[in-house]
């Protein structure tokens, strides 16, 4: 029998090491990830929490509360029963080790609860004073301040933060039984129970020793939401949909910095692998204290500090897990509409895509499943428009050769919308042609996401998502004025495109020479449709170049309209809104994005116009550096050299703040000194070296506008160059005709399993400098 693994009705076999293997990657993405690139991450991420983080927000929690009024009452019956039995068993335990003098009281005991709250007793930190009340001793909450208290090594606080998740999931697995019947639905419900990983799962002995040395500045706990009729214990795998959080736990509070950048680094990863995540939950436990956050679409909101020293604390703490435990699904930040199912079959794991079409016959909106095992674009940023791309068939025996591109997304823009405009005017214009005719993607269905709330079905949206949060624009989209961000929450609509599929995007390409072809196809379509109709393409990106396999070797197809403009179209909402692949973007388009107080030695003015075809040039020129120095494919991704001293200088290309990329690729651009020994020195493979080394020549090394420094009371040289925009195509189009003509030759004499290291300029003296530079480095490393 089938599994559709929605947080309610999967089975406790998912959870088991026999059923699958304990990764997140049951999906693994191919496309090009941020996250996966060598280097220091926390830099970027710890800009992005200077401006996205909202702390102290008492809402947080609430987000988690159940929203009808039965379940919200049961959430308070059980939270208050809950911490009622905590407090009871601490009480009896402080008391137990008053009278017996031992360390621990329960370590042999049946009874699961008595070492659990012996664990949490452990974990607060009491002091216990031996008081006479009637006769008896009593447990005295009186504490000393958490900064007075010694540090508690994050992996022996690890069982301790463990055993409070397994003490509350027992009595919610306890009181649910007892209230089946109550109007629950079951199915809905889950437990959050700690999961096992080896690689970050500490344990500490159970009595300490002078000999106890290894000192643990920070640990990590997954927490997942498993069905209700699974054993109460940490659970044995990492199933990728059922982890509601990542909790952090540092040593001292003075961490709580780092780790709250470390949850960050850890989410962001979530965001990746998890591909039926709209947005995260996420604990970060500093000593004795726990906060909770919420990743959102621009927004990381953390919540006020649940003291567990405090019975208030514990209380607050309780609270959260069981409403996550009683909360629908997407109020865990899961995606109902995206469905992993495990049924035993050679095609399983894969996804089920629900997508509202309208029906060919009756022309009225029906929903659809997709099924899906290739998730071919991750969502690799932490917040922003994180697009998610998925290879689909409309027939599970098709699962192997899919024939559509499932994008979800979420917006600003009814990107859908205008994709499908632009797409429509050039299937209009070269449909007919035997050129052009299969140059640009073909448009299936979009349209928003819709998601079940009690009785209502309503469209997905961060104003529905984070309802009550701060920050959180409620109503139409937010206008920026000067195409700077807004300092409130922009309202991002999350929607969902199918195109055909036209075999591969130019990140999986097993050979540099099929991206060299499937690029040259692209550009000369771009060129057409620019001659014919104006347009700009506005965001090219590894993902919006395909490639199809033909009866003459490789074709590329050009997708992704969704920024598209027209050109002279002043007021094109495209140059409001970054584009979501930041690397590969042009540095107008980057510096249109600096927020005005930021300090510039440049006009504004200018960065302030418009797009032109010499920024999709440049797209290009960033795509080619980037996979050729990163890899072409996942398989090279992975072997990628790891290690800082060789962290290539543009991985600040990939920087969340749109200053830092633009600056550096201004920096990178300037020479053709600056460009070899930052950029093309880096670039492994030697084809896509030199093309990268001949369009940086052409775009920015004219004589007439050289190079990109900026020097005060001087023009610009991109304005100078935009004069000279047709000249500069017209060279561009000529050089990928030559070295789209080599490729295919070099395809056809290797049967597309080698790469071709020549090249149409290879007389170069320039290049040949970069080449022999290129070997010599690879060499030493």
């Amino acid at each position: 029998m089938t599994t559709h693994l929605t947080e309610g009705d999967c089975t406790r076999s998912l959870s088991g090491a026999t059923s699958v293997e304990p990764d997140r990657h049951l999906l693994p993405s191919e496309s090009f990830s941020f996250s996966a690139t060598p280097g220091d991450h926390y830099s970027d991420v710890e800009s992005l929490l200077r401006n996205a983080l909202r702390p102290n927000c008492d809402a947080v929690s609430g987000l988690a509360i159940p929203r009808t009024s039965n379940l919200h009452s049961v959430s308070n019956e059980f939270t208050g029963r809950i911490a009622a039995e905590l407090e009871a068993r601490l009480a009896n335990t402080a008391q137990c080790k008053v009278l017996s003098g031992a360390f621990r009281c329960f370590s042999y005991t049946s009874d699961p609860l008595d070492v659990w709250a012996e664990d949490v007793l452990e974990w607060t930190g009491f002091s216990v004073t031996e008081t006479s009340v009637g006769g008896h001793n009593r447990y005295d909450g009186h504490h000393s301040d958490d900064s007075e208290l010694m540090a508690m090594d994050a992996d022996y606080a690890v069982p301790f933060f463990k055993s409070f998740l397994l003490f509350v999931a027992h009595y919610v697995k306890e009181y649910l039984g007892e209230n089946g019947s109550n109007g629950l639905k079951l199915k809905d419900c889950g437990l959050i129970l700690p999961v096992s990983n080896n690689n970050v799962d500490s344990e500490s002995t159970d009595f300490p020793s002078t000999g106890y040395v290894n000192t643990v500045e920070f640990a990590l706990v997954e927490c997942g939401r498993f069905p209700l009729d699974s054993t109460v214990e940490r659970q044995a795998a990492s199933v990728p949909h059922l982890i509601v959080a990542d909790a952090v736990i540092a040593r001292n509070k003075d961490d709580h910095d780092e780790a709250e950048l470390r949850l960050a680094t850890k989410t962001m990863e979530l965001f990746f692998s998890q591909h039926n995540c709209r947005f995260a939950w996420g604990l970060a436990a500093t000593s004795r204290t726990i906060r909770a956050y919420v990743f959102g679409t621009d927004d990381i909101w953390a919540s006020t500090k649940m003291d567990i020293t405090t019975a208030e604390g514990r209380q607050a703490f309780i609270s959260l897990l069981v409403d996550w435990s009683l909360c629908p699904v997407e109020r865990l930040g899961f995606d109902p509409t995206i469905r992993y199912v495990l049924d035993g079959s050679a095609g399983s794991p894969y996804l089920a895509i629900d997508v509202l079409e309208a029906s060919k016959s009756t022309g009225q909106e029906e929903q659809r499943t997709y099924y899906s095992k290739q998730c071919v674009g991750g969502a690799d940023r932490l917040t922003g428009r994180r697009a998610r791309y998925f290879a689909a068939s409309a027939d599970l025996e098709a699962l192997d050769t899919p024939a559509f591109l499932i994008k979800d997304v979420w917006t600003t823009l009814n990107s859908d919308v205008r994709e499908m405009t632009f797409l429509d005017a050039l299937h209009g214009e070269f449909d007919d042609s035997s050129e052009f005719g299969n140059s640009f993607s073909h448009f299936v269905s979009a349209g928003p996401v819709y998601l079940r709330q009690g009785n209502e079905v309503i469209a997905d949206s961060t104003d529905t998502a984070f309802a009550g949060l701060p920050g959180v624009t409620q109503g139409a989209t937010r206008v920026t004025s000067g195409a700077t961000r807004s300092s409130a929450s922009k309202v991002r609509q999350h929607r969902r495109t199918v195109a055909k599929w036209a075999g591969n995007i130019i990140s999986m390409a097993a050979d540099p020479n099929q991206i060299v072809v499937a690029i040259a196809d692209a550009m000369v379509a771009l060129n057409a449709a620019y001659v014919k109709r104006k347009i700009i393409h506005g965001n090219i990106t590894d993902q919006a170049i395909q490639f199809q396999k033909t009866a003459d070797g490789v074709k590329g197809v050009l997708a992704e309209f969704d920024y598209a403009s027209y050109t002279g179209n002043s007021s094109d909402s495209t140059n409001a809104e970054m584009p979501e692949q930041i690397m590969f973007q042009s540095i107008r388009t980057l510096e249109r994005q600096i927020p005005p107080e930021k300090p510039s030695l440049f006009d504004k003015k200018h960065a302030n116009g418009q797009n032109t075809r010499l920024d999709d040039w440049e797209n290009i020129l960033y795509i080619i550096c980037v996979l050729g120095t990163f890899g072409i494919n996942q398989t090279e991704r992975k072997a990628y050299p790891k290690g800082k001293p060789r962290v290539p200088p543009i991985k600040l290309w990939s920087s969340d703040e749109a200053q830092t990329p633009s600056t550096q690729k201004r920096f990178h651009m300037n020479t053709e000194d600056t460009f070899g020994e930052n950029v093309a020195l880096r670039i492994r493979n030697r084809t896509l070296r030199r093309l990268a080394v001949d369009i940086h020549r052409i775009l920015f090394l004219d004589p007439r506008c050289p190079g990109t420094n900026r020097v005060r009371g001087q023009p610009d040289p991109l304005a100078l160059r935009d004069g000279l925009e047709a000249e500069i195509v017209a060279e561009l189009l000529r050089l990928l005709v030559q070295y789209k003509r080599d490729a295919l030759a070099a395809l056809s004499a290797t049967g597309s399993t080698t790469t071709d290291n020549t090249d149409p300029s290879s007389s170069s003296s320039k290049k040949r400098k970069w080449d022999a530079m290129a070997e010599t480095l690879s060499r030493k490393k």
